[in-house]
């Protein structure tokens, strides 16, 4: 059984429905659970949320998290995960934001900087990890094998 079937699989026993809010995934995310046929049992929206405009429309990011911490960090996925949950009445949210790559990385945020937001029946929590410059796909594939494991993990 694949993370994502385990994942969708638990969501149901626990009558969960589960949110998205994607950066630097784009989609990969939710595309991951919708490759399961059971995935609209548990999906029911998410979003993907690439420009600081569509965080604060979308999400509820506020600007001056935004502007304090920046697009990547986890102040800001805590808010993505906050927002997608309320937003979708989900009882689990998840915000993913960070540098895939090839550029846009900085000495103190360096490509392959994921941080990561799960909010989680209203208690939230986050956690950054670096990849490493391992290609843009890569980061994002890690993103999302790590999202699994880690919603595996907390919800068993």
């Amino acid at each position: 059984m694949s993370k994502q079937e385990i994942l969708v699989k638990i969501l149901i026993e626990k009558g969960f429905t589960i949110s998205f809010a994607e950066s630097c995934t784009g989609g990969k995310m939710a595309g991951a659970v919708v490759d399961v046929s059971d995935a609209s049992k548990v999906l029911n929206a998410s979003f993907v949320t690439y420009s600081n405009e569509a965080k604060m429309k979308y999400l509820n990011v506020r600007s001056d998290t935004l502007e304090t911490f920046g697009a990547v960090s986890e102040q800001t996925a805590k808010e993505m995960a906050e927002g997608v949950a309320k937003a979708n009445d989900a009882e689990v949210g998840v915000g993913i934001t960070g540098i895939a790559g090839p550029g846009g990385g900085t000495a103190e945020k360096p490509v392959g900087t994921v941080c990561f937001g799960y909010c989680i029946q209203g208690r939230t929590f986050t956690e950054t990890l670096h990849f490493g410059d391992l290609g843009r796909n890569m980061v994002r594939d890690k993103s999302v094998g790590h999202v699994l494991d880690t919603l595996i993990n907390k919800l068993n």
